[in-house]
């Protein structure tokens, strides 16, 4: 992959933006290689670290080059929406890793993700209106789910930027380390945590909370029911009362 740099781990993948000349800006080339990732870890679900790296950026943007060429048919092939929306739909729990600017797409890129990790150098921001399109790659539903309505609005319809004092104040993001290099530790350690659980109740836990509201709790019974038979939920409930018998 030329825009991707891939690191294997037994139980994550390590994805890193490697686009430097351009900012790491999104073109087609990324997206194709983005939905190699996808395929990847829908065939074999682990946890995703998704990062621009420490080098003070995550993302610029889509390409603007390309994007100037668009067409409406362009638009309506979904580019780079659809394959951010298949990396909100992975399996297993997916951290975006970001520091320094993360805009335009590469802001929706990150709020694709499930958690995000910041720097206290990142910066998010939406300006498309400013460039006259809209945010299409997710923005406008995936930003006011995390923060709200109207702060939403304001962001996209103002283009105004968000610091990461202010978005871990209103809940884009969930950790700022101080320096870039506590950023992939930190965010590794919450990947870690995330696999001291049984990864089969990562997956069913990930799928119902993204589900929609009419699905529950139809939706959390039956993946319950499903974790009652696990054999896994057997041995780790074991192992848990007999650390707790008294000796």
């Amino acid at each position: 992959m030329s825009g991707l740099r891939i690191e294997e781990h037994p139980d994550r993948l390590v994805v890193t933006l490697d686009r430097p000349e351009k900012r790491n800006a999104i073109d087609a080339d990324l997206i194709a290689e983005l939905h190699q990732v996808c395929a990847d870890l829908e065939a074999r679900p682990r946890l995703l670290l998704l990062t621009g790296g420490t080098e003070g950026i995550f993302a610029g943007g889509a390409d603007i080059g390309q994007l100037r060429e668009r067409g409406r048919l362009d638009a309506l092939a979904a580019i780079n929406s659809a394959a951010f929306a298949r990396i909100r739909a992975l399996p297993m729990p997916t951290v975006a890793a970001v520091d320094g600017p993360a805009l335009g797409g590469g802001a929706e890129l990150a709020y694709a993700c499930d958690l995000r990790v910041c720097t206290a150098r990142a910066v998010f921001g939406q300006p498309e209106v400013r460039l006259g399109i809209l945010a299409g790659a997710g923005a406008t539903h995936r930003l006011p789910a995390l923060v709200g309505e109207a702060r939403a609005k304001e962001l996209l319809f103002t283009g105004r930027r968000v610091d990461a004092e202010e978005a871990l104040r209103i809940g884009l993001v969930n950790r700022v380390v101080a320096e870039p290099a506590e950023l992939l530790p930190t965010a590794h350690g919450l990947l870690d945590e995330m696999a001291k659980g049984s990864a089969l109740a990562l997956r069913l836990t990930k799928l119902a909370v993204d589900a929609p509201a009419a699905a529950h709790p139809h939706l959390d019974l039956v993946s319950q029911a499903v974790l009652f038979e696990d054999e896994e939920k057997h041995r780790r409930m074991t192992e848990f009362l007999e650390r707790r018998r008294p000796r």
